[in-house]
């Protein structure tokens, strides 16, 4: 499935099939999220976040692709992510764009 953020795919003609999204809510256990608050102390990258975000991204990436397939779509473009925070320690983060078909 070929992921681009672009409106179009040099050389191909487009037949829009519609929205697609995957989405997840992610945390961290109370153990990392207080060791976590600490590193803010001091400053630095926080890794166990960055992972989180990174393992959202990619759940959220899945899903939509999985839309994506039950439509039987060749690719989806305009992709974007948004992100927002649920609550302390917990975010939501959504892939999203439109699922073409090549004419």
């Amino acid at each position: 499935m070929l992921l681009v953020t672009t409106e179009t795919i040099t050389g191909k003609e487009l037949e829009l099939l519609g929205l697609v999204k995957g989405s997840t809510i992610q945390s961290k256990h109370l153990g990392k999220d207080i060791t976590q608050g600490f590193k803010t102390l001091v400053g630095g990258e926080l890794k166990a976040y960055t992972e989180m975000m990174n393992e959202a991204r990619t759940l959220a990436t899945q899903r939509m692709i999985e839309e994506a397939q039950r439509l039987n779509a060749d690719a989806i473009v305009a992709m974007r992510y948004s992100s927002s925070s649920i609550m302390q320690g917990a975010a939501e983060v959504m892939a999203y764009g439109t699922a073409v078909k090549y004419k």
